[in-house]
Formats: C-alpha cells, structure tokens, sequence
C-alpha cells in the first residue's frame, strides 16, 4: 500500500504548478516518484522530511539494484533535489540531504528519426484514409511534421490558432512559454481542410474551442487517441508502428532541417528547447548521416589502403 501524500509533498507540487508552470504531466510524474520514495521510507521508519542523506543514497541505490533505467533514476534524483530544495527554503528542515549524492551515469543515445521517403509514405498513407479520417490524420501529421510539436502540444492546439490561415503558428510549451513556428503551405492546406470537415462534423449546440476536439473528458484529441490513429497510418505505410511515434516524427523534423541547411539556434527555438544542449544533439544524426552515404557511395570507401 502506498504511503498517503503528505500536506508538505501537496505544498512542493502545487509550488511546482503555480511558480514554475510545471506541465500536469510533470507533476504526475513528481507526485509518482515522491510517493514511492515515501514507501520505501516507510519501510525504515523514516519520512522524508526527517530522511538523511543515507537514506536518500540507499534509495537510490535500490532503484539500480532492481533494474531501474539510469534516465529514471536520474529524474526521480532531480525530484528529490528539487523537493529538499523547496523544503529547505521553506525552513522546514534545515539541510539538503541531496546536496553530496551524485546523479546516475546517462549515456546519451541518439534520438531515433524517420528518413524523409518513409514520412512521405506515413503522409501519402494518411491521405489515402478514407472520410473525415484521412482528412483529420493529414492535418495531424502535417501540422506535427512541418512544426516539430510535441504531441501534447499539438493536440491541444485551440481553434483561435488557426482561425486565419496562419503562416506561423503561436504554441503554448513547457512553462507556458509561448513561440512561433512557420507553416509549410502542405501543412495550411491540410489544416484549412480539416476545418472545413471540422465545421460539418461538429453541432453547432456543442461548439468546441479545440481544433481537434472530442467527447472526453479533456475535450480535445488525446495523446493516446492520436497514437492509435499514428499506428495505423504507419501500418498503412508499410512501416513498423513500434518505430513510429509522435517523438520520432518530432526528431524527423529537426534533424531534416538541420541537414537541409537550417541553423541550430533557429531550430532550437522552434522546438522550444531551453538549452541549445537539448538541440546539439541532432548533429550527431547528420554526422552519422553524412557518414552513411560516404561509406555507400564514395568510389574509395571500403576499399584497403595501398602499402608502401
């Protein structure tokens, strides 16, 4: 059973939403790994505002002992801190028993990415879907490909957004930070269509503020939903759905941007990243891209070198 949320982790995660505009999402998964961070102190007769440093390491510990992926036991290290951080501004207690613990090793695998000839097929499939299907799931993949959006970002896009057949698109990101993001002319044509189907599927007693809405409980499109629609377009396509996500398309749209000749710190700010780190990382792709093609089509790849 787990351990009932305390009021002090009630008051770290609502400073999390209100000072820091942590995403739901965020503090979920906050509220998640405090919680079972309190189980395993419960089991020693320890809560965590009365936890030591030990305890914290031993914690941490144990999340490798039972197979805990380094990235996971790196965030649920970077809740702590940020919890003990809170709790030591707060004068509820008076120390930080994160401050000596290092952070898990991560390697930093490379984002995974579709080539451009299998998004055409993934937008050639859409396109072929049949009714308000293949019109929705063309304005999805055209918007989520020509912006680079996270998915939850695009499936709560507001109708406002595109009330005027925008040329750039206005998203609210992590923190509630707002950018621009330019429109490919594929991408308005698909977004025009869709609310021209959008405007005859939907009552006009049950109007939506939501581009892509539904009848759930948070009005518009899920992320799930859009994933379900993803795979079947991907099956469609010819491809495995398993390596076909709404990320992988995101990482499609950076790194084929940065390969045709964009500018790191234009992609970064049209991804939304807050630290061009974030963004470095699709150099790599190009680098082993560029590599690729060398290695297939150079006349002396491969070939021994000559001794003298």
């Amino acid at each position: 059973m787990s351990a009932p949320v305390d009021r002090h982790t009630e008051s770290f995660l609502e400073m999390m939403q209100v000072e820091r505009g942590a995403s739901p999402n965020t503090l979920d998964a906050y509220g998640r790994d405090l919680a079972d961070f309190s189980d395993f102190l419960a089991g020693r007769g320890l809560r965590p505002l009365n936890a030591d440093d030990r305890a914290v390491a031993a914690y941490i510990a144990r999340q490798a002992e039972i197979g805990m992926a380094a990235r996971t036991q790196a965030r649920r290290l970077s809740c702590l801190r940020q919890f003990y951080g809170f709790a030591f501004a707060e004068r509820l207690r008076p120390d930080d028993p994160t401050a000596n613990i290092d952070a898990p090793r991560l390697g930093r695998p490379l984002p995974k990415y579709l080539r451009k000839e299998e998004v055409n097929a993934l937008l050639d499939a859409a396109r072929l879907l049949e009714g308000s299907e293949g019109i929705l799931m063309t304005a999805l993949l055209e918007t989520l490909y020509a912006a680079g959006l996270r998915v939850s970002e695009l499936v709560s896009l507001p109708l406002s957004t595109v009330a005027r057949d925008p040329s750039v698109l206005v998203v609210r990101g992590k923190g509630s930070k707002e950018r621009m993001v330019p429109l490919s002319d594929p991408a308005r044509a698909a977004l025009a269509a869709w609310k021209t189907e959008r405007a005859a599927l939907l009552p006009k007693s049950k109007p939506s503020r939501w581009l892509f809405p539904s009848s759930g409980a948070s009005g518009h499109l899920t992320r799930s939903g859009f994933a379900r629609m993803l795979a079947r377009a991907a099956i469609k396509a010819g491809l495995d759905p398993a390596k076909v996500s709404p990320h992988v398309l995101r990482h499609s749209f950076a790194s084929h941007l940065l390969a045709g000749g964009a500018d790191l710190r234009s992609v970064q700010e049209m991804l939304g990243h807050a630290d061009i780190a974030t963004t470095e990382i699709y150099t790599h792709l190009i680098d082993d891209e560029a590599g690729r093609l060398v290695r297939a089509h150079h006349p002396l790849a491969g070939k021994p070198l000559r001794k003298e």
